[in-house]
């Protein structure tokens, strides 16, 4: 997100248009706290449009 310079608002929005319903209170409160899935990181990084993940 700060990459691509979004906000929690920003890719609730975008979350949206993939047919995920997520506040930005709710994305702010889960990121923060780390506590999410490996499914949820994979439908962020699809609605923000990345093609390509480096592990290394």
């Amino acid at each position: 997100m700060a990459r691509r310079n979004l906000s929690y608002e920003d890719l609730a929005q975008k979350l949206q248009s993939i047919g995920i319903e997520e506040s930005p209170k709710n994305l702010s409160n889960k990121i923060g706290r780390g506590s999410f899935t490996a499914g949820f990181m994979l439908q962020c990084l699809e609605a923000l449009g990345c093609t390509s993940l480096r592990l290394d």
